[in-house]
């Protein structure tokens, strides 16, 4: 899938400084893992790979890439013809310019990787100086494994944060905006409403409420208990927007 794995060793190429970094994910996956099994005899599903052509299962080393440019016909690849197409620098983080944070809509943001130091560090600090300095992030190119990305690196919490970004061609962004005449008084209602649900951002509050249910009910069923639903809440439709609005901030 194009992932970093964790502990990987790398490089910034930064001018002709090359500061060596282990990349981490920033993101673990907390989803329960669930395994698929026949519900006649309750053992896991095991998956094979079929050649419905040839009628029978084939082994990884028969399994080769091909891209179909017309129905049924097929350009196809090796490993060393398509290892030979990557950039010399596999896997070198090298910084092509350096921009505002604010040019960049979070929309093209993609995955997020912690760049620490090995060995002694001074040119990681003073890259770190430098971006806390100038209050810029560097934009950066990199390849791993199969996928080619454009990067940004920031720093933060002094640390050097990577996040890979999608390409213009991946982003789908409608332009087509339908615009309502809207009231003074709607407006006013919707700036009020907004005003009254302010709050700052604390990533601790926020939960993941339905793995927590699935924790919860896994628990129940090996202690042999019913699963406790969980609550929805029911809110009425309201059609009329202003209606919606005054209600919303009585509500509050």
């Amino acid at each position: 899938m194009g992932d970093y794995m964790p502990n990987m060793h790398s490089n910034i190429s930064f001018g002709l400084v090359n500061i060596p970094i282990v990349l981490n994910p920033v993101i673990k996956n907390n989803d329960t893992s669930f395994n698929q099994l026949h519900d006649k005899c309750m053992h896991r599903i095991s998956y094979v790979k079929y050649c419905p052509h040839c009628k029978k299962n084939i082994k990884e080393i028969n399994i080769i890439k091909g891209y179909e440019y017309e129905k049924d016909k097929y350009v196809v690849f090796n490993k060393n013809e398509l290892n030979s197409l990557k950039p010399e620098n596999e896997k070198e983080i090298e910084i092509i310019s350096f921009i505002p944070i604010k040019e960049i809509d979070p929309v093209y943001f993609e995955k997020s990787y912690i760049l620490e130091k090995t060995g002694k560090g001074k040119s990681y600090y003073l890259f770190c100086e430098a971006l806390k300095k100038t209050k810029l992030v560097a934009l950066a190119k990199t390849v791993n494994t199969s996928k080619f990305y454009y990067c940004i690196l920031r720093f933060t919490e002094e640390k050097i944060i990577m996040t890979t970004l999608y390409f213009y061609e991946e982003v789908n962004l409608n332009n087509d905006i339908v615009k309502y005449k809207i009231s003074d008084k709607e407006l006013d209602l919707a700036i009020r409403l907004i005003e009254s649900m302010k709050s700052s951002f604390e990533p601790k509050k926020y939960k993941d409420e339905y793995q927590d249910n699935i924790k919860n009910a896994i628990n129940d069923k090996i202690d042999g208990k019913k699963i406790k639903k969980s609550k929805s809440k029911n809110k009425k439709a309201i059609s009329d927007l202003m209606e919606a609005l005054e209600k919303s901030l009585n509500e509050k």
